[in-house]
Parts: structure tokens; C-alpha cells; sequence
């Protein structure tokens, strides 16, 4: 019988998800380009701003799974219109805020901002409107539209800044955002009534799958990814600044930029534009295969990636080799796991249980912009933040590994 749910893999839906993921998305991977100018501009110490995106992060993680219950009992357009809202509100006001203080409280307004109209909220309503079948893929195209937005952000961010204050910048940001809502009527589904556990009430859904060690341990390996991620994000920038300048002029990578400023943004870009080939791959394989060796494999890709990035010598060639690797393995993790989320326990309350997993991965994203900043001002160098990130990547390639891809119910009908 044909799925009424979805006419064609690129429903309205869809389409409007993605535009707003990529907005987001494009605001959100340009922070860690305002770390010097902001840094320069009041004479603070690196792990001031790097503590505001930290922050940013964690509000982002926690906020995750409360604007998903909010959608699902509310509505997706109410949580994502809310999300949008303090997203503008929470950039412009940094625009005029002068002290370490105001920034970081006032990236916990941007980063529940982010979590509205982020992947919580967004990729369940894709999901919910998308076929069984074509519900890897759907996911894999949402998430690669976040990449997108990481490929057009940073460029764009660079210009601004080439002819305006950083706090200009952040007024054009905010506007961007709040046009955005222009989008958020076209998010509209159906109920499903096509679950494969039993989750008539969030309740019950969250204690089933808290009490499966397959959600615990997507939960724990996802902590990796965001702890990798954010470092990166926040801190790439300013690590190639102050890595490459002796070396930058007369390579091959000064075609395209002069300056290691420049090279921060194109390795950004580089990241973002790969990322949407590795999305898009990422939810193609999902489909036919084991979704928890893809990630097993991910993750070892970036783990021998920085391993060999910081050993061997630090080159505008290599960073931005790092980059084009990196960035294929960046976002990959996302379809793939929601994937398995949804696959497992149901797409009824897929968006608060991917949520809560997600906060782990805030978590990490929280500890390693942080430690990247505090480890920074205390050795002069990011050496053992990297190595960290490359201990906690080899822990989820191996902790993926045990996951039990079989939908929850039909495990539970077998030992029964």
C-alpha cells in the first residue's frame, strides 16, 4: 500500500525544515570567528568568550529535549517560532553587552534559540513526514542543509567583518533570524499512528527507553562528537591564526586566501561543504545497512584524522586537507543516529528521546570549547584538548559497536 504520509521524498516540509536548519545552522558555525575581535575589542582572556560559547552549547544541549516534549504536546511550528524568537533576541542583545558576564548569560538565550530551530524540533517533524523507507535519506538531506549553512556562514561572516564592527555583524544576525519565521507555516503534518513501541504517553516512552543499555550507550557516544565538533567550531580559527601565518604565503592555498584569517574562514567553509556529501552519503547507507557500524567507522575516521593533523606539521595544504576529511565525517553521526532513534523506539516522541541524546552531545560540545579556552591560557596551546578529543573519539568507536539496531518491541516480544 502506498504511504500517504509522504507523496514525494522532497515535501514542503522538508524543504522548509532544511531552509531553516540551514539559517540557523550558518548564524551559529561563524562564533568562533568573533572569538579574537571580541577578545581584542574589551582586552579579555581567551576563556572569557570561549566560556560564552560553552555556554552557548550547554543551553543548546539541554534545551534540545524541552522544546522537543514542547512540540510534541504543543506543536512543531509553536516550539520552532519560540526557538527562532530567542535566537534574534539573544544575538542582538550580546551586540551592546560588554562584559564576559553578559555574553555568557546571554548565550543561554542563543543556545535554547538553536535548540528551537535546530535538529531536536526539525528533524522529527522531517521524520514525521516522511515515509518509513525514505526516512534515512529525508534526515541525511535535512542534516546536510545544517552544512550548508556552515559553508555560507563563516564566508559571509568574514566579509561582514571586513567592513563593519563585530556588534553590526551581530545586528544583522539577529534580523536574519527573526525573518526566518517566514518559514515556519510550512511545517505542517499529520498525527502518525505508525509506532513501533508502545508510547501512548512520553512517560512511558522515556522509561523504556532509559532502561534499554542501547539508549545509554548512544547516549554516552555521542559525547564525543560534540566535544570534537565545538572545539573545532570555537577554537580552529584561532589555533590556524596562530599555527600557519609564517607559512601561508606562496602555497597553493593562497589562491583562494592571503591571510590565516581568511584560511580560518575557507577551512570552516571546507568543513560545511563536505559535510553535506558526508550527510547525504551518511542517510543513503543508513537505509540497507547497519546503521551502528557506519558509526563505529565515522568515528574512527576522525579519531586517525587528528592524530595525524597534530603530529605532523601544521600547513595551510594540511589544515586544509583536515578539513575536507573532518568536515565528511562532521554531521554524518546525526541521520545515522536519530536514525537509529527512530528506528528502535518509534517516531512518536523521536524528537524528545533524540533530544536527550543529543544532550550529551552538548555536553561535549560544553567541555571542549571550555577546556579548549581554559587549557589555552594556561599552556599556551591547544595540545592536550586535542588529544582528549582523540581518546573520546576512539571511546565511541568502540562503545557503538554492542548497540542492538532491532526495534524495541520486537526484542522484547522475543525474550517474552
Amino acid at each position: 500500500m502506498k504511504d500517504l504520509r509522504a507523496p514525494s521524498l522532497l515535501n514542503p516540509v522538508l524543504i522548509a525544515g532544511s531552509l531553516i536548519l540551514l539559517i540557523s545552522f550558518a548564524i551559529r558555525s561563524t562564533f568562533g570567528l568573533f572569538q579574537i575581535p571580541i577578545a581584542e575589542d574589551f582586552l579579555w582572556a581567551r576563556s572569557e568568550f570561549s566560556l560564552a560559547i560553552a555556554v552557548q552549547n550547554l543551553a543548546w544541549g539541554i534545551g534540545t529535549p524541552l522544546f522537543s516534549a514542547f512540540a510534541e504536546k504543543y506543536g512543531d511550528r509553536k516550539a520552532i517560532s519560540i526557538g527562532l524568537i530567542l535566537y534574534a533576541l539573544g544575538v542582538f542583545i550580546s551586540s551592546t553587552a560588554s562584559s564576559p558576564e553578559a555574553h555568557q548569560f546571554l548565550n543561554v538565550l542563543i543556545g535554547f534559540g538553536i535548540a528551537g530551530s535546530g535538529f531536536g524540533p526539525i528533524l522529527a517533524v522531517v521524520g514525521r513526514a516522511t515515509s518509513d523507507e525514505k526516512r534515512s535519506l529525508a534526515l541525511g538531506i535535512t542534516t546536510a542543509a545544517g552544512s550548508a549553512g556552515q559553508v555560507i556562514g563563516p564566508p559571509f561572516a568574514a566579509i561582514l567583518l571586513s567592513i563593519m564592527p563585530w556588534s553590526s555583524v551581530f545586528e544583522i544576525f539577529a534580523i536574519i533570524s527573526i525573518l526566518t519565521i517566514a518559514l515556519v507555516p510550512f511545517l505542517k503534518t499529520k498525527s502518525q499512528t505508525n509506532i513501533k513501541v508502545s508510547e501512548s504517553k512520553l512517560g512511558d516512552a522515556l522509561k523504556e527507553a532509559i532502561q534499554d543499555p542501547t539508549y545509554l550507550m548512544l547516549f554516552l557516544g555521542f559525547f564525543s562528537c560534540g566535544f570534537q565538533l565545538a572545539f573545532i567550531t570555537a577554537h580552529f580559527p584561532a589555533f590556524i591564526a596562530e599555527s600557519s601565518s609564517p607559512i601561508i604565503q606562496g602555497s597553493i592555498i593562497s589562491l583562494v586566501c592571503n591571510s590565516v584569517e581568511g584560511l580560518g574562514a575557507l577551512s570552516m567553509a571546507l568543513i560545511g561543504f563536505f559535510n553535506i556529501i558526508g550527510c547525504l552519503v551518511a542517510g543513503a547507507l543508513g537505509k540497507g545497512y547497519a546503521k551502528k557500524y557506519w558509526l563505529s567507522l565515522i568515528y574512527t575516521g576522525r579519531t586517525i584524522a587528528a592524530i595525524l593533523f597534530i603530529l605532523l606539521p601544521i600547513t595551510p595544504t594540511s589544515v586544509a586537507i583536515f578539513s575536507i576529511v573532518m568536515g565528511s565525517l562532521w554531521l554524518a553521526t546525526v541521520p545515522l543516529t536519530s536514525g537509529i532513534i527512530g528506528h528502535i523506539y518509534g517516531i512518536k516522541f523521536m524528537g524528545t528521546l533524540y533530544g536527550i541524546v543529543f544532550l550529551s552531545h552538548q555536553i561535549g560540545s560544553f567541555v571542549g570549547v571550555w577546556l579548549g579556552g581554559l587549557f589555552y591560557d594556561i599552556y599556551g596551546s591547544y595540545d592536550i584538548v586535542w588529544w582528549v578529543g582523540i581518546s573520546v573519539g576512539a571511546f565511541s568507536a568502540i562503545i557503538h559497536l554492542p548497540i542492538k539496531e532491532k526495534p524495541l518491541l520486537e526484542r522484547k516480544t522475543v525474550t517474552i
